[in-house]
């Protein structure tokens, strides 16, 4: 599903969309979590927004280490020059991303120094880890990575669509992933995934075409379970 689509759009269009059929409660569950709701509808504990600030900033940290292992494995495995230069966009957002938590924590009274990972966070830092294992496919690797930022794409959209009441203090937070331009980025990244994933799936004779398509099928499923895990711990009082 790209930035621009609904998410009860029935329009399947490649290999991901096929997935997101499949898998659509957990999808939903990852996008619609009770915590965006509860932004979107005015109804926010800060306290749990805090909470997702200082464990976020911690993941985007290690999701900055991540991006750029994608980077290599595009330029050694990639079939097309120009999937590095979305890569390197996303990459270079990610100075912009980090300094954004930095004066947002400010704003709020957070001391990012005495930050440290709840188990949830930690988790999902191990995971982005394994896929930055030079024995990880290009292909898996970027299933996982469309399902990382459309997640908060498709999320923080919502809290802008008409009718939401999203409190004024925590809307530059929703326009952060929430806008046109995440959404087109989003987009690019589904693009090549989904190509990646076809050029695999017309060669699934073969045995190893067959392993990448499942394990890229896995990766994305992990993400969309440690998103909902990370919702959830921050909504928790521990």
């Amino acid at each position: 599903m790209d930035g621009k689509g609904k998410i009860g759009a029935p329009f399947i269009d490649g290999v991901i969309d096929t997935w997101l059929s499949k898998h659509r409660l957990l999808y939903v569950g990852a996008t619609r979590h009770p915590l965006i709701l509860s932004i979107r509808d005015g109804t926010v504990n800060i306290s749990a927004f805090k909470t997702w600030l200082g464990q976020d900033y911690l993941f985007v940290r290690a999701f900055a280490a991540f991006v750029g292992s994608v980077l290599v494995k595009a330029w050694k495995q990639s079939d097309d020059g120009s999937d590095m230069e979305v890569i390197l966009g996303g990459m270079a957002a990610l100075n912009d991303e980090i300094a954004w938590f930095k004066k947002e924590a400010s704003k709020w009274g957070i001391d990012l120094s005495n930050i440290v990972p709840w188990k949830p966070t930690d988790v999902y830092i191990k995971f982005l880890e394994s896929l930055m294992s030079p024995d990880v496919e290009y292909t898996v690797v970027m299933a996982a990575f469309w399902a990382i930022e459309a997640v908060y794409q498709e999320s923080f959209a919502h809290c802008l669509e008409d009718g939401a009441k999203t409190p004024p203090e925590l809307q530059e937070t929703c326009q952060r992933w929430g806008n046109q331009g995440f959404g087109e980025y989003c987009s690019c990244l589904k693009n090549i995934a989904n190509r990646r994933l076809e050029m695999a799936s017309v060669d699934l004779f073969k045995q190893a075409s067959n392993e990448v398509v499942k394990k890229a099928e896995v990766a994305l499923l992990s993400v969309l379970e440690h998103e909902i895990d990370f919702w959830n711990m921050s909504c928790s009082d521990s």
